[in-house]
């Protein structure tokens, strides 16, 4: 049966061009209606003008869908509140919110200026909170919500010139995983997408036959799953050119190396302690201190 979206709002941040532009598509020919959120700067976040994100709208409204533009900073108290105001007043509930606005602004952490970092940080991660408390009420009160940011292989593994940048996806898996326990309770599903995709973002950082070869359409599939009735909670689905995969964070079994252990038994037991093999992936903070506990039963290795 196919996931449809008919009688339900998705709002989609940055949607003026590549990955938001996908998604927003996407939702509408699935029967959602769209707000189309894109402050239509440049990828460094200067400048702005509503070009970008009236253009998507006149994409879906003249295909029969129903959507609707917004030019707010998703760093902008002021203009959160009227994005979600304005998309209260037309349609009077939120469903989803896809969190896909970004910029970057790379440089070796040794050039980088801490402005750099704060303006990275300030859309990244305030630009997915800020929106996602201005809703957050909505979708309990209505007892149904789904919220998808987005992350990065850089914020899970690094990348050369992106500390800022790293920092603030890896921050969007923390925001994420607490979310989603908070919003169990009202049918709140919080889940990220981590895209490899060839857009104005990353253009500049690959071949043109790679950044043909990896459409934004093709990492959207995952983020309407995601977004979907269907949809776990607490998940990062990575997508490439129509691949998919589940990514986590995990902790190794660990040794119980006892209250005299110093720094010399750690190194000893090294790779005791990285064995990966038996590793486990926990669902919240209290399940890894149990897995302490549970060590701590076993008889310490140093006297």
């Amino acid at each position: 049966m196919a996931i449809r979206f008919d009688g339900k709002v998705v709002i989609v941040t940055g949607a003026g061009g590549g990955l938001g532009r996908a998604h927003a598509l996407e939702f509408a020919r699935r029967g959602a209606k769209v707000v189309v959120n894109d402050l239509g700067g440049a990828v460094d976040g200067t400048g702005g003008n509503s070009a970008a994100s009236e253009a998507v709208v006149k994409e879906i409204t003249s295909s029969g869908g129903t959507a609707i533009a917004n030019g707010a900073s998703v760093t902008d108290d002021a203009g959160v509140a009227h994005l979600v105001k304005q998309t209260m007043d037309a349609f009077g509930r939120i469903d989803v919110l896809i969190a896909n606005a970004g910029i970057l602004r790379d440089k070796s952490f040794a050039k980088m200026e801490l402005k750099d970092f704060d303006a990275v940080m300030a859309v990244h991660v305030m630009g997915t909170v800020k929106p996602a408390k201005a809703m957050w009420q909505i979708m309990r009160d209505q007892q149904y919500g789904r919220i998808v940011v987005t992350t990065s292989s850089t914020g899970l593994y690094g990348n050369f010139g992106q500390t800022n940048y790293g920092t603030a996806k890896l921050g969007l898996i923390g925001f994420m995983n607490t979310l989603k326990l908070e919003g169990a309770k009202d049918n709140i599903k919080v889940n990220a997408i981590c895209p490899v995709a060839g857009t104005r973002m990353t253009e500049n950082l690959m071949p043109p036959e790679m950044v043909q070869m990896l459409k934004p359409e093709y990492v959207t599939p995952a983020v309407v799953y995601l977004a979907s009735e269907e949809a776990p909670t607490g998940c990062i689905v990575s997508a490439a050119a129509g691949a998919f995969s589940a990514a986590q964070i995990v902790e190794s079994s660990g040794i119980n190396l006892g209250h005299g252990a110093t720094a010399d038994d750690v190194a000893a037991n090294w790779s005791k302690i990285s064995d990966f093999s038996g590793a486990k992936h926990f669902n919240m903070g209290n399940e890894h201190s149990a897995h302490f506990f549970e060590l701590l039963k076993n008889p310490p290795l140093v006297p």
